[in-house]
């Protein structure tokens, strides 16, 4: 059975004006049975459109802050760096995928990205908006899990795991405000914090909060996600 070609989108370096990626993303898929490549950072629209047909699968990346003003928002203070070409880029690319019914798979701020684009909020910045006790910004090592989550009955990640509540690791400081009307969700943190979305009437457009890139060499659960996406652009 042929590999699926998965799009992942770049990280970016504004300081140092530079593209890079995290091994972890790229070798999980590969793990996953998927053969994975960095993208391009652009809006062209021929060019994104033509990346959406030679891809099976895409997966949006972690990074910089949402641009407030992408769910009709002002910057807080507490806002932190963000970075307008690439979200210029991803609302497009995303367009055309949610368009396509192209399997997606968001991590941390590709939940973040993907419930603004379909119409949803975020907290700029969780400490000042909605603290609580549940460790969201981990320290090293990232692979380590710090709070569980509640995976909810009849979704697509409880019949993936079928377990009620996993551990997972968690490096944020945004997050799902109001949840868009086009996603439901599918785990949440004890605080109450969205931390796993779908779309339903997508082939599959999936979200998580946490970091299985981190933890899918130690983790079962992180590898079943990857896999699933696999399967999904198969």
């Amino acid at each position: 059975m042929s590999r699926p070609i998965i799009g992942v989108i770049p990280l970016v370096d504004m300081k140092k004006n530079s593209y890079w990626m995290l091994p972890g993303y790229l070798d999980a898929l590969l793990e996953a049975g998927g053969t994975p490549f960095m993208l391009p950072l652009t809006s062209d629209l021929a060019i994104l459109e033509q990346l959406s047909r030679m891809c099976d699968g895409f997966l949006f990346t972690g990074g910089q802050d949402i641009s407030p003003d992408l769910y009709g928002e002002a910057p807080l203070p507490s806002c932190k760096e963000c970075c307008r070409p690439r979200d210029e880029m991803e609302k497009s690319l995303f367009r055309l995928l949610y368009e396509q019914n192209k399997p997606v798979l968001g991590i941390c701020r590709g939940i973040q990205a993907i419930n603004a684009f379909l119409g949803g909020t975020l907290y700029q910045d969780l400490p000042m908006q909605a603290a609580s006790s549940v460790e969201h910004h981990q320290s090293p090592p990232y692979d380590k899990p710090v709070h569980k989550v509640e995976i909810i009955e009849d979704t697509p990640l409880f019949k993936l795991l079928n377990q009620k509540e996993i551990s997972v690791n968690s490096y944020h400081h945004q997050a799902v405000k109001s949840l868009s009307p086009n996603l439901k969700m599918m785990a949440c943190s004890p605080d109450g914090i969205t931390e796993a979305v779908y779309a339903p009437k997508k082939k599959y457009v999936w979200a998580v909060q946490w970091h299985p890139e981190f933890s899918y060499l130690k983790d079962d659960i992180s590898r079943k996600i990857f896999r699933s996406f696999i399967e999904a652009a198969r």
